[in-house]
C-alpha cells in the first residue's frame, strides 16, 4: 500500500512545483507553458515511446487481460463520445480531449509502481503503453487537429506526428529478433525520462492560470470524463472480463488497469494543440486523485 501512495505522492509534489512557479512568475503566461509542451511533444515524449515500446517482448501484447482492456478502452471511447456530441453538444475537439482523458491511463509513473505492487509483475504496462500510442494517440490527435479537414487527412496527418513515429518505430524493434543498438536506446531513455516531469511541471503551472472547475462550460464534459475513468472504464472492464471468463486474479488486474488515473499526455496533445485543454487538464487533476480510494476499493472487494 505504501508504494501506491508514494507514487502519487511523487506526482503530485512535481506538480505542486509547477504551480510554484507559475504563481512565482517564472511560468506564468500560455507561451511560457507552450515551450515545456513543444519540447515534451517533439522530444521527450517520442523518445520515451521509442525506448519503451522497442523494449517490450511481443508475447505480452496478446495476454487475456490485455485483449479485455483494449475492449473496455474502445467501449468507454465509444460511449463517451456518444454522450459528449448528442447531450453535451461539444464540438469535435473538445469531445476527443474529454474522450481521451476518460479512457488513457497513465501508465508510465503511476502505473508501473501501482502495478509492481498489486501482481508483483508490471509486464502488463508496455502492453498497454504500445495499444495507446499506436491505437489511440492517432485517433485522439487527428480529433485534436480537425477543423474543415477530411477524417482521411487527419488520420494521416496524426500519423507522422514524432510521438507516432517514434512508437512505430519502436514497434518495429518489438516485433522482429533485432535490438537496438546502446548508443541510440540509451539517449532516448535519458530524454524520455524527461517527459514525465516536464509535463507534470507544466499542468502544475496551468493550474495557477484558471482554477479546476472554474470553466463553467467545461464542467459537464470534465465530470463527465471523470466519471467515466473512475467508475465507467472498470464497470465496462468488470462485464468483458467476466463475458471473457477471466479468473480472479486477471479479473482484479484487468479492474485496477482500468482504474488507473487519466494519463498527463492528453493535456499535453491537447496543450499543444489548443484543443479542449481545460477539459482535459480538468479530469487529469481530478482522476489522479481520486484514483487511489477507487483502487483501494477494487482491492478490497477482491480480498487483496
Amino acid at each position: 500500500m505504501l508504494n501506491i501512495i508514494t507514487a502519487f505522492a511523487i506526482i503530485l509534489l512535481v506538480i505542486a512545483v509547477g504551480y510554484l512557479l507559475n504563481r512565482s512568475g517564472v511560468l506564468r503566461t500560455d507561451a511560457d507553458r507552450g515551450v515545456i509542451n513543444r519540447v515534451v511533444f517533439y522530444a521527450a515524449l517520442p523518445a520515451l515511446m521509442f525506448s519503451e515500446v522497442s523494449q517490450t517482448d511481443a508475447s505480452d501484447l496478446l495476454s487475456p487481460v490485455i485483449l479485455v482492456t483494449l475492449v473496455a478502452t474502445v467501449l468507454t471511447g465509444v460511449a463517451y463520445c456518444v454522450i459528449s456530441v448528442i447531450f453535451l453538444r461539444r464540438d469535435l475537439p473538445t469531445t476527443a480531449a474529454g474522450a481521451g482523458a476518460s479512457l488513457y491511463v497513465n501508465a508510465v509513473n503511476i502505473g508501473l509502481p501501482v502495478m509492481s505492487y498489486v501482481l508483483g509483475d508490471a509486464a502488463y504496462m508496455a502492453p498497454i503503453i504500445i495499444i495507446q500510442a499506436v491505437l489511440i494517440n492517432p485517433l485522439l490527435l487527428a480529433g485534436l487537429a480537425s477543423g474543415g479537414v477530411k477524417v482521411s487527412q487527419l488520420l494521416r496527418r496524426s500519423l507522422f506526428t514524432p510521438v507516432m513515429v517514434a512508437t512505430l518505430v519502436g514497434l518495429v524493434f518489438t516485433l522482429s529478433p533485432w535490438s537496438v543498438p546502446e548508443p541510440i536506446l540509451a539517449p532516448a531513455s535519458i530524454l524520455g525520462a524527461a517527459a514525465v516531469p516536464l509535463v507534470l511541471v507544466s499542468f502544475g503551472a496551468s493550474l495557477g492560470a484558471t482554477r479546476v472547475l472554474q470553466v463553467r462550460e467545461d464542467r459537464p464534459s470534465v465530470l463527465t470524463a471523470s466519471a467515466m475513468k473512475l467508475v465507467g472504464m472498470p464497470a465496462i472492464a468488470w462485464g468483458v472480463g467476466l463475458l471473457w471468463g477471466l479468473e480472479a486474479e486477471q479479473l482484479y488486474a484487468v479492474l485496477i488497469l482500468a482504474a488507473l488515473p487519466s494519463a498527463q499526455n492528453v493535456y499535453n496533445f491537447a496543450a499543444t494543440y489548443g484543443k479542449g485543454t481545460i477539459v482535459a487538464r480538468d479530469t487529469v487533476f481530478i482522476t489522479t486523485f481520486a484514483a487511489l480510494p477507487v483502487m483501494l476499493g477494487i482491492a478490497a472487494l477482491f480480498g487483496q
